[in-house]
């Protein structure tokens, strides 16, 4: 009887996304909380911040321009959740 492998999929970051999650960390958030809002383990957050620094790279941005940010955040989520909640109920009748 052959066992069934459970194949797991690696995501690939590209060096810009790496960089900014690293500087993210630097932006009064802790590296677990940063890690945790772009659904990466914290541990390989930690390993772009030893490769590319401690978040060396200054993002200069407004305070204006970072709360716009995080209002298009706040957004996004709540789209996403909707989005998630109207899955559920689809699925819910699809089954019967």
């Amino acid at each position: 009887m052959k066992k069934e492998s459970k194949r797991t999929f690696r995501r690939r970051y590209d060096e810009e996304f790496k960089r900014n999650a690293v500087g993210l960390i630097s932006a009064d958030r802790s590296a677990s909380s940063v890690a945790k809002s772009l659904g990466i383990d914290k541990s390989m957050l930690y390993q772009w911040r030893k490769q590319y620094g401690q978040g060396s790279e200054v993002i200069d941005v407004s305070k204006d321009e970072l709360s716009q940010l995080r209002r298009r955040v706040l957004e996004l989520e709540e789209e996403r959740d909707i989005l998630k909640k109207a899955l559920s109920i689809f699925s819910r009748h699809s089954n019967r």
